[in-house]
């Protein structure tokens, strides 16, 4: 029962931790809105924003890391009875794994290329550290964060709702809620398509929607966790 209590405790810290940074990221950064800014923009409101702002990054970055651990004792417990967890597991941890990685260009790579945009009166120079900020966002933010990270966050969401329906593990909001989430959450993937197919449809609120409706789940997931009996894949939920 105690490794259910630390799974849930760990799973709504992960999951509250995540909101602090990117709040003040919203007020000192003007984040996510100003990435569709001008790069410019982007690079000078950035230096601005000194050391404050490249911690305030690192911490977005870090602060999912009490989910790892959550996940791997999660699958550990529920894969006996549930094989697909082996599998959810890995997807799980390689979602957060490249979201993290991704999040860290702001804290080591952005700064470097900010710094010599502003700094520097060569206009070649600036123009390449724009071309290699844009560059690197597409890479690092677009590709391996969003995109992957995203998809393999919602497909480990997908299948541990899966998981806990078919044990009947937790109430069946919970469950219409990880599908729901999840289904919004997948719909901000056209905001990924639109950076290089201008044009293509996309629903501004999705990501905002689904990721907030992803947070709500896992704090609900944890607080199920947390109340469970001492067997609880034998009996079900308290």
């Amino acid at each position: 029962m105690r490794t259910y209590k630390t799974i849930g405790t760990l799973l709504i810290i992960g999951a509250i931790a995540l909101f602090v940074p990117y709040t003040i990221l919203t007020i000192i950064f003007d984040y996510p809105d100003i990435l569709r800014r001008e790069t410019a923009d982007i690079l000078i409101q950035f230096h601005q924003g000194g050391s404050t702002l490249i911690w305030t990054w690192f911490a977005f970055a870090i602060t999912g890391l009490p989910l790892l651990p959550a996940y791997i004792m999660l699958g550990k417990n529920l894969e006996t009875k549930a094989p697909l967890m082996r599998i959810a597991t890995t997807i799980g941890i390689i979602g957060l794994v490249v979201q993290m990685i991704g999040l860290l260009r702001w804290t080591f790579v952005v700064p470097v290329l900010s710094d010599t945009f502003v700094n520097s009166n060569d206009e070649a120079i600036k123009a390449a550290s724009i071309m290699a900020f844009k560059t690197i966002h597409q890479f690092g933010g677009v590709l391996l964060g969003e995109h992957l990270g995203q998809l393999f966050t919602i497909a480990w969401t997908v299948m541990l709702t899966i998981t806990f329906t078919k044990l009947k593990l937790v109430p069946r909001w919970i469950n219409w809620l990880g599908y729901v989430s999840s289904s919004i959450y997948l719909l901000a993937q056209a905001d990924l398509f639109a950076t290089v197919m201008p044009g293509f449809p996309v629903w501004d609120m999705a990501g905002f929607i689904g990721s907030t409706l992803w947070l709500i789940w896992l704090i609900a997931v944890g607080v199920v966790m947390i109340r469970l009996t001492p067997h609880p894949l034998k009996g079900g939920p308290a």
